[in-house]
């Protein structure tokens, strides 16, 4: 289990797919990305949407359309993706999910979990997803087998 939620995890992995294709110089159909990453298809489909929507990827129709994304793209950070699908919490929430957790109001984990929360959040900003990609490419980090 990761720590992000399935979905979140879909987009992760779909957006590091289609910038190595865009790399590439392809545009790739969500059929591929589905079974690139191991997502059911129509579940996909909503997930590329709404990254579109807010401009991570792109996509054109047609016989040689597909999703890539653009050298902007890139430039974005992996929390951009994290925060289209998940929202905020990742980087502001309870570890508990403790809607009443606050430094005034700590739960158990509150001070433990702030740390790992706070690298976990400077970790994805400080990233973008062409860091990321050129990992990819040089082989230095794995996608899927």
């Amino acid at each position: 289990m990761g720590i992000f939620s399935k979905t979140c995890e879909y987009a992760v992995r779909a957006v590091f797919y289609i910038a190595q294709s865009s790399q590439e110089g392809r545009k790739v159909s969500i059929k591929e990305i589905a079974e690139k990453v191991k997502s059911p298809e129509p579940f996909l489909g909503k997930i590329l949407q709404n990254l579109s929507k807010v401009g991570l990827i792109q996509s054109t129709k047609g016989p040689h359309g597909g999703f890539f994304i653009d050298p902007e793209g890139l430039k974005k950070p992996i929390a951009d993706i994290v925060l289209a699908i998940d929202g905020e919490q990742i980087f502001t929430g309870c570890g508990m999910g403790l809607d009443y957790c606050s430094e005034k109001n700590p739960c158990p984990l509150h001070h433990d979990f702030k740390k790992v929360r706070n690298q976990l959040s400077s970790m994805l900003k400080k990233t973008s997803i062409g860091q990321f990609n050129l990992q990819l490419i040089k082989g230095s980090v794995t996608l899927y087998k």
